[in-house]
């Protein structure tokens, strides 16, 4: 077993552990509970969200509407206290609170992440075949037999290195 950590100002057990990241330089500081409290650190949990909503300014508790989700019965006062949604509903009922906090702590407030390489591929293709699927159905439809045999060859080009491709996958 380790030993416990020691607080940086007077060596008893540390229970509060900082990390500050400052012009790509990581410090730590490790602080016992009255130390912590001396230097106003009063959460060893840290900042959750329920302290960011009971702290912000955007509309007073007591002005504001009291919302209440309708499946689940979470409310404002609720939400504020807990800093927790009830169910997946409570992100729409309790957009407007949620989102001056999120806009503070993040660059935006939807999710731009990453999407695989693989999956990026996958979906151009279907996309193209899609494509060649509907000019093939135009060009029969307007009896234009040799841009349809055209298609039809592209289509079945593309289908085949579809399948190559999930072959060399497995």
């Amino acid at each position: 077993m380790s030993d416990h950590l020691k607080c940086s100002n007077c060596n008893k057990e540390a229970t509060v552990h900082l990390t500050q990241i400052v012009n790509n330089k990581i410090h730590k500081v490790d602080l016992c509970e009255s130390c912590a409290q001396k230097k106003g650190v009063t959460d060893p949990q840290g900042f959750s969200l329920a302290d960011l909503l009971s702290k912000t300014t955007f509309t007073p508790e007591g002005n504001e509407t009291q919302l209440t989700c309708p499946k689940c019965g979470m409310q404002t006062a609720d939400f504020r206290r807990t800093g927790r949604l009830g169910c997946a509903a409570c992100f729409e009922v309790f957009a407007d609170v949620i989102r001056p906090v999120l806009e503070d702590m993040h660059v935006g407030t939807s999710h731009q992440g990453k999407v695989p390489e693989m999956a990026l591929t996958r979906q151009n293709g279907q996309a193209q075949l899609q494509g060649l699927k509907d000019a093939l159905a135009r060009a029969i439809a307007a009896e234009a037999y040799e841009d349809a045999a055209m298609y039809r060859d592209q289509i079945k080009e593309m289908e085949q290195a579809v399948a190559e491709l999930e072959v060399s996958q497995a």
